[in-house]
């Protein structure tokens, strides 16, 4: 009899468990209508679990999931950051983290595809579809809304989204050319890029290019860091010396031009 009694206990202090079990269940699933019914079994048994407002927000993401287009680019902005402040925090919270990636893609391709109508704007330049598609890992998507923005090599932000997808899709020697405009363009830009890409052989780069470089500790020194490396033949690559040439002349050139408008 107590060794039942043991088992019934055991059984009690896991019917919690079970409950968030059949909820995630669910929401992996992608079932709007039975995750609803899971949770509101959960409230009912234990209103105060704390993984219930987690839980809630992402059963209402399923439910009011939509695929109209977005009509301008402060309504994109307002889901993106429902996305990011509210979504996403909840998916880290709830689901196993090998599992996260995986269950927000979705939510940002959709995404990517509502706002695929909206024309690039200077003033909203991170509201465009082209940084959707990157979050979801289509980089020939990303590629192709970035194509749809005019000379979109003179712009910072597409110029860094399509270095990102070329690097994505075809590897470092590919991009490279594009590494090389977006540091003379935008620095800032290059340097969070590389940051955040944690390529290996990059980071050696920029390692090495932070300890020799006799720059002004800014970070507009960033510029010079293809020039820099391509002359020092400190690469990884024949290729992706060969493929320097083009992007680094650019460089030199639009660098004389800088000097002698300075001299003026």
């Amino acid at each position: 009899m107590q060794q039942s009694m043991q088992q019934l206990d055991i059984f009690a202090d896991s019917r919690d468990v079970v409950l968030r079990n059949d909820v995630v269940e669910q929401l992996q699933r992608r079932h709007a209508v039975d995750a609803r019914a899971a949770l509101t079994q959960l409230a009912s048994e234990y209103p105060d679990d704390s993984v219930l407002p987690a839980m809630t927000v992402l059963v209402r993401e399923l439910e009011n999931g939509s695929n109209l287009p977005l009509t301008d680019h402060a309504e994109l902005a307002e889901v993106r950051r429902h996305l990011e402040n509210h979504v996403i925090p909840a998916v880290q919270q709830v689901l196993p983290a090998q599992d996260a990636h995986a269950w927000s893609t979705p939510c940002w391709r959709s995404l990517a595809q509502r706002a695929a109508p909206l024309m690039f704007c200077g003033n909203h330049n991170e509201n465009h579809a082209a940084p959707l598609w990157l979050r979801t890992g289509d980089w020939a998507a990303a590629t192709d809304a970035v194509d749809t923005i005019e000379s979109w090599w003179r712009i910072p932000s597409p110029l860094a989204w399509m270095t990102e997808a070329r690097y994505r899709a075809a590897g470092l020697d590919a991009a490279w050319p594009l590494f090389a405009e977006l540091a003379w363009l935008a620095p800032s830009r290059f340097a969070a890029l590389i940051a955040g890409l944690r390529d290996a052989s990059l980071d050696a780069l920029r390692r090495r290019f932070d300890a020799d470089f006799s720059g002004t500790g800014e970070i507009e020194d960033y510029m010079w860091f293809p020039a820099l490396r391509a002359r020092e033949k400190q690469w990884t690559s024949a290729g992706a010396l060969k493929m320097l040439e083009s992007a680094v002349c650019g460089v030199s050139i639009r660098s004389a031009e800088k000097v002698d408008r300075a001299t003026v």
